[in-house]
Order: structure tokens, then sequence, then C-alpha cells
């Protein structure tokens, strides 16, 4: 028995050590999310929302700009600095470069024809990130072992090791996700496509699942593109019930942070004031400092919460023409007070779940072994 407790000791205390690399990314990413957050809701409300990003030149079109830029980087920094606390300064750059490879369309769809299917434009999101950047950082915390002539050493964390580190893993990343993306987007695609014409709620409530399953990766790609591609057919309801339950991820977990301090990190309460404008303008990146600092509790929380939205706006026929926009665009909709009131039930899903399953922060840390450093 003495063996069997030295052993789940041993992984309690690597589980503790991912949580606190994540939490690592999830601290420097933050700054990021709140840049392109409040920088994008401010340029939807001085701008064209449905045409903000065409009108090169205006005041609004700057600020989406920046924010835009803003959650674009955010996802390698989170693998970089995931990498960077597994092994300092030479996993940063591997880190940061793999997780940005990997939200490029065309190294994704490249991967994908090397088994003859096609991604259509899914990146790999936050979850690939994670991956990205844990593998970087243990490969090149790998690499700072052997001992180096004295003449080699100084290259070795700015030269040696992250170009080892980026070469060995390239393949591996890309191939690793970039298939499995491609096959994914391929069979949810098909798989949606048969239930068009099925019951609505079911439909409403999958896609609504879909769009919290991984907050902007190709799960969330591709019912964001269902949706749209039926409004191009005026078909609106799907694209109702796929822009809603993307509102609720960021907009429940901000308001479970709000009501429940207690049970994040403190410099989350930060990045619930700007997932509130990311969430009510659509972006559902806004919810991803959570669910990457605690996924296991985090993503079925959102997921819950996205499905029973979906499903309530397609049960009740809510219709939204406009493929982007949020909240901005409500007054498209077919009725804006339930367009509202399937966000506020999500919302409320979301933030009573997550509430509920989460321990306080404090205390989870303090049932936590210590790692050495």
């Amino acid at each position: 028995m003495p063996s069997q407790d030295t052993a789940e000791d041993r992984m309690r205390a690597y589980l503790t050590s991912v949580k606190e690399d994540l939490m690592t990314g999830v601290s420097f990413m933050i700054p990021f999310v709140t840049i392109g957050g409040i920088f994008l809701a401010i340029g939807f409300t001085i701008g064209d929302t449905e045409n903000v990003f065409e009108q090169t030149g205006t005041l609004g079109w700057y600020f989406a700009q920046i924010g835009d830029l803003g959650l674009t980087i955010m996802i390698p920094i989170l693998g970089g600095y995931i990498a960077y606390a597994i092994a300092d300064r030479p996993g940063l750059a591997p880190g940061f470069i793999l997780s940005y490879a990997i939200q490029q369309e065309e190294i994704i769809d490249a991967a994908g024809l090397l088994v003859g299917f096609e991604a259509e434009g899914a990146v790999a999101g936050f979850l690939g990130a994670i991956v990205a950047g844990l593998l970087a950082g243990y490969v090149a915390r790998w690499l700072k072992q052997p001992n180096v002539p004295g003449m080699i050493e100084p290259m070795m964390p700015v030269l040696i090791i992250p170009v080892l580190t980026t070469l060995v893993l390239m393949p591996v990343v890309i191939v690793g996700l970039g298939v499995p993306i491609a096959i994914i987007d391929s069979a949810l695609t098909d798989f949606l496509a048969g239930l068009e014409g099925a019951n609505a709620l079911l439909l409403g409530a999958i896609l609504g699942a879909m769009m919290a399953t991984d907050m902007g990766g190709p799960i969330n790609k591709v019912a964001y593109v269902f949706g749209t591609v039926l409004v191009a057919d005026q078909i609106y309801a799907p694209m109702a019930a796929v822009m809603i339950a993307g509102m609720v991820p960021p907009l429940g977990l901000a308001l479970s942070n709000f009501i429940a301090p207690e049970k994040y990190a403190a410099e989350m309460y930060e990045n619930a004031k700007a997932a509130v404008p990311l969430g009510l303008a659509f972006i559902t990146e806004g919810a991803i400092p959570y669910a990457a600092a605690d996924p296991l509790r985090v993503i079925p929380s959102a997921i819950t919460g996205s499905a029973v939205a979906g499903a309530a706006a397609m049960a009740l026929g809510v219709t939204m023409p406009a493929p982007h926009g949020g909240i901005f665009v409500v007054f498209l909709s077919s009725s804006a007070l339930l367009f509202i009131g399937c966000i506020v039930l999500g919302t409320i899903v979301t933030a009573t779940m997550a509430t509920l399953i989460k321990p306080d922060f404090e205390d989870r840390i303090a049932n936590e072994p210590q790692t050495a450093d």
C-alpha cells in the first residue's frame, strides 16, 4: 500500500504542477484578453457593427483592429507562457511559435490534406495551444539537462534549445493536431447537415454545446460556419442559436466570478470585466482564461449553459439574419426580448453550475501538494 500511496502522491503533485503551469499562461494572457475585448467593444460601439472591419481608416476600424490583434495574439501567449513556466526562457519562443502555427488556417488545411480531409478554416484554438505549450515546455526542459562544453553553454537558452525544440515538435504538433482537426471538422459538418431537418430543440442544444466546447476552436468553428451557411439560404434560426450560445460562456463565467470571487484566482476578477464586453459582442474567446485555468469544471459549465440557451432559442423560434455582432445586432432578431431572454437563461445556468462545482480557490490551493521548483 505505501507504494500505491506514493504513486498517488506523485500523480497529484504532477497534476498540481500542470495546473500551476496553466495558471502562469493564463496570468500572462489576461492583459491581452482585456485589451482585445475592450478595444473591440469600443470599435463595435462607435463604428458600423456589421461592417466595422471594412471601414478602413475610421476610428471604429482602428479600435476594432487593435482589439482583434489582442484576441489573436492571446492564444499564442497562453501556449508560450505555459512552456515558459515549465522550462523558463528556452521554452518561451517554441511554445509561442508552435501555438501560433496551429492557429493558421493554411497550415491546418495543409495538414488535413495529408489524409484527404479539408479543415475548411478550422484552427486548433486554445486547447491546441495548451497541448503545444506543454509539449514545448517539457522538451525544452529535457534539452536543458545535458552538460555541454563551456563555449556552447551561452548559446543553449537563446539558440540551440529553442531551435531544436521547435524543429522536433513542428511535425508532431502540426500533423498531430492538424490532421485530427480536419477529420473532426469534416465529420461534424456532415453530422450537422443530417440534423438540419431534425427536432429544433435537439439541434439547438447540439449547436449550443459545440459553441462552448472549445471556444473558438474547430468544434466551435463548425457550428458557426453551419449557422452562417444557412443564413445564406435564408434560414435564420440556427444562426440565432449559435450567436446566443456563443455569448453565454464569457457572460456566465464573468457572472460567477462577480458573485463568488473567492472561487477564482484574484487576477481573474480583471478578466471578468473584459469578459462582459466580449460576451456581449459574441466573442466566445472571452471565456478562455477561465477554461484554461480549470477546464474540468469550467468547460462542462459553459457547455451546459450554452446548450440550454441554444435549445431555448430554437424551440422559441428566435431568428438572427446577421452572422456576427452579438447584442449590437439584437434589433435584427425576430424578437429582441426572446433573444436577450435566452442569453440571460444560459448565463444564469452557466454561472450557477460553475459556482456550485468550483471549490474556493484558496481551499483548493491549500489542499494540493506542494511541488518542487
